[in-house]
């Protein structure tokens, strides 16, 4: 039934804009004609107990997390992509990375790794018996090998853009792509925490720009973006924000809520977002004064550590 006073439906039909499914995404899926999405994306639960989700045996959570997976790969057209965002399973201290056992389940529908990409980024849980994780990886899979993909829409600043040929037939001429650089496989994006503008109260939250990325280079205007496990709504944030067309589906009552809301706020353009062109903060170049170390021992540790290293910084010569 779609909700009148919204331009948000809770249920899946062609014509709409925007859906909000409040409830199993395998129940949404099977609303979802074959062959009609064109981008997959997600980042579903990692089953490591938060409050959102309910820990099981990893063999369990395979199981689950291969059913919705065929559904998507039914709904995903022939020139369409899935990009499944995922961390690692902890089991008693020991990691397993998600991507390398959820592999299996892609390749056997006859789905093909296009990337692995690594989402990195700088804030997260401090470890103390392993170094801190501050990285989580994109699969990208296609149908066929006739997939969309536009890089030029997605394209960052060259690092240097003056550089020329210095032989050969072009020898003297600009080598740099004028539109900018691929931005490869390894994206430097800040994640959302408390100080973030995008920051809710879910725990879990992965940034409109992330999203953004995927969203501009594998799909065009007016095709359908469906995200299995929506959270707060930023796929559909994403895709409405470039003439796409989102879909989700999300069980917790209250991120129903918090989605909608942000969608509506995206839809009226007062929904705050970092942007996607903005450079990653740098503290020391923004005068931060938190820089500043609390100890004044010439000698000690943690001052060198800190403050041993400045910005332009040249090497001596030993």
């Amino acid at each position: 039934m779609i909700n009148r006073k919204s331009n948000i439906a809770d249920s899946f039909t062609l014509s709409e804009r925007a859906v909000v499914y409040p409830g199993d995404c395998l129940d949404l899926l099977r609303d979802v004609p074959s062959e009609s999405v064109q981008l997959v994306v997600t980042s579903p639960p990692y089953n490591i107990g938060k409050e959102y989700e309910k820990r099981m045996h990893l063999d369990r959570y395979l199981r689950q997390q291969a059913e919705v997976i065929a559904q998507c790969a039914r709904v995903l057209s022939p020139t369409g992509s899935i990009c499944w965002q995922v961390g690692n399973y902890v089991d008693g201290g020991a990691i397993v990375p998600l991507d390398a056992v959820l592999y299996p389940i892609f390749a056997s529908l006859g789905l093909k790794m296009r990337n692995r990409i690594i989402w990195h980024f700088e804030h997260g849980l401090h470890c103390t018996r392993r170094f801190s994780g501050r990285y989580e990886t994109i699969i990208w899979f296609t149908k066929t090998d006739n997939y969309l993909f536009n890089v030029d829409a997605v394209r960052v600043p060259q690092k240097y853009p003056g550089k020329k040929y210095f032989k050969g037939p072009k020898a003297g001429q600009y080598s740099c792509n004028p539109l900018g650089k691929n931005p490869g496989d390894l994206w430097v994006i800040p994640n959302v925490k408390s100080n973030h503008v995008e920051k809710t109260s879910h725990p879990c939250q992965f940034p409109v720009e992330l999203i953004e990325r995927l969203v501009l280079s594998m799909t065009g205007e007016g095709g359908w973006v469906l995200d299995p496990f929506l959270g707060t709504g930023t796929s559909i944030i994403a895709a409405i924000r470039h003439g796409r067309r989102g879909a989700g589906a999300e069980t917790q009552t209250k991120y129903v809520a918090l989605a909608r809301q942000r969608i509506e706020q995206e839809m009226n353009g007062t929904l705050q977002t970092r942007p996607m062109t903005r450079p990653v903060y740098d503290p020391l170049e923004a005068g931060n004064s938190l820089t500043v170390a609390p100890w004044t021992k010439k000698d000690s540790a943690q001052m060198l550590l800190l403050e041993k290293t400045k910005r332009k910084q040249r090497y001596a010569p030993k």
